[in-house]
């Protein structure tokens, strides 16, 4: 009898879901990188250094997960001044108008050994579109020096920029473009929970690198 109470006690603990955590997006330890072709020839690569966001994940489950992130256009660097102002222009970003691009999953499935597809609603320039990432499973979850809990993974995904209203059309004399329509998008995402304040702390100093 006491084993049969053991044993259905068991049973019960193993299938209570696992309840979804809030990590936020580290922006210090986190980047979303583009590459394009250049006249066909060279890949040209930028960043965006402030990403924001939150993870809903249980720590368990990736196909549970939610995402939301933000990106400052307004922080672009080719580290060419003359080109991120170009990019920041109505000819590509359009910033003044649009200074943030968001990002918003609606599924992840398993897609073999440590890889998943992320779907998702990309809002760039006022335009929302469907996006599938190529997405690593989470890193093993580490505590820092300052008992901050965190995991990292990545995602890259390739978009036609045309399809957002990126729409410049520089081309040379023969026909080629200036910049692809295809981009490559590669999002490297570290994501923290900061440590618990000691029992009874009125408050305290933060602490960092």
């Amino acid at each position: 009898m006491k084993r049969s109470v053991l044993f259905a006690l068991a049973v019960l603990l193993t299938a209570v879901p696992a309840f979804a955590q809030t990590w936020q997006i580290d922006p210090a330890h986190s980047r979303a990188q583009f590459t394009a072709r250049h006249f066909g020839i060279s890949n040209v690569r930028g960043d965006f250094s402030n990403l924001t966001g939150t993870v809903e994940f249980d720590g368990k489950d990736v196909t549970n997960a939610k995402i939301r992130a933000t990106i400052d256009v307004n922080t672009i660097t080719t580290h060419v001044q003359q080109r991120d102002t170009h990019l920041k222009s109505a000819d590509f970003f359009d910033a003044a108008k649009h200074p943030t691009m968001t990002f918003e999953s609606t599924s992840i499935t398993a897609a073999g050994a440590g890889k998943y597809k992320m779907t998702g609603n990309l809002t760039m320039r006022g335009v929302t579109k469907p996006v599938t990432f190529d997405l690593d499973a989470p890193s093993a979850v580490i505590k820092d020096p300052q008992g901050a809990t965190r995991v990292g993974t990545a995602a890259v995904a390739t978009i036609n920029r045309k399809d957002f209203g990126v729409a410049y059309d520089g081309k040379l004399p023969n026909g080629t473009p200036s910049v692809s329509d295809d981009i490559r998008i590669q999002l490297d995402v570290e994501l923290m929970q900061p440590a618990a304040a000691p029992a009874g702390a009125a408050g305290g100093r933060g602490r960092g690198n």
